[in-house]
């Protein structure tokens, strides 16, 4: 696992994503983080994904598998990106911002997950603890661990995860597929 996130940084990163969140709604600018706030955990170059939700419902995620700018600013990235972005939903609307609920995953670098068989990639994949990225040429798709709550059958969850890529969802037992692991440090409001 990464270095894991102090308690005050977890709370950094969530305020930076509100800040983005409420200040992209509203479409206004968004200020520069103050840098005194910025650990150099915070000022490193991280990956992460933020899950907006309204009363325990998906409303927005958006993230990034690995890392290529400082986390901070992954994270103020990916707050609008989830509230403005996610093909899945409409743009939030300034009046749902007190009902929204933030949570940010802080992901470890994918690592690929080698398998002989698919009932040997059953028996590898760790329900909770592994987040999984399916890959088939040119596409892929992934879900957070904390998708595991949702589809903890092991068959069921690989299905929809074949299905969030476009393909069949027994794809994953009919070709090779390329499987990589990674976990994440998931915090929210």
């Amino acid at each position: 696992m990464n270095d894991p996130l102090t308690p005050e940084e977890k709370q950094t990163l969530l305020a930076l994503a509100r800040q983005a969140l409420e200040n992209a709604v509203r479409n206004r600018p968004l200020p520069p983080p103050d840098p005194a706030l910025l650990t150099p955990l915070l000022r490193a170059d991280g990956a992460s994904f933020v899950t907006l939700s309204i009363a325990g419902r998906l409303r927005g995620c958006i993230g990034a598998l690995e890392p290529y700018q400082p986390l901070a600013e992954d994270v103020r990235e990916h707050a609008i990106a989830a509230a403005l972005e996610d093909y899945r939903f409409p743009p939030v609307r300034e009046a749902e911002l007190g009902e929204i609920k933030i949570e940010v995953s802080h992901l470890t670098l994918p690592r690929p997950l080698a398998y002989s068989s698919p009932e040997d990639l059953l028996a590898r994949l760790r329900p909770g603890v592994d987040g999984v990225i399916l890959r088939d040429g040119r596409l892929r798709a992934t879900f957070l661990p904390q998708v595991w709550e949702k589809a903890p059958d092991k068959a069921d969850f690989l299905g929809q995860l074949c299905l969030k890529m476009g393909v069949p969802v027994d794809h994953w037992r009919r070709m090779p597929l390329e499987v990589l692991v990674y976990q994440v440090e998931e915090f929210h409001e």
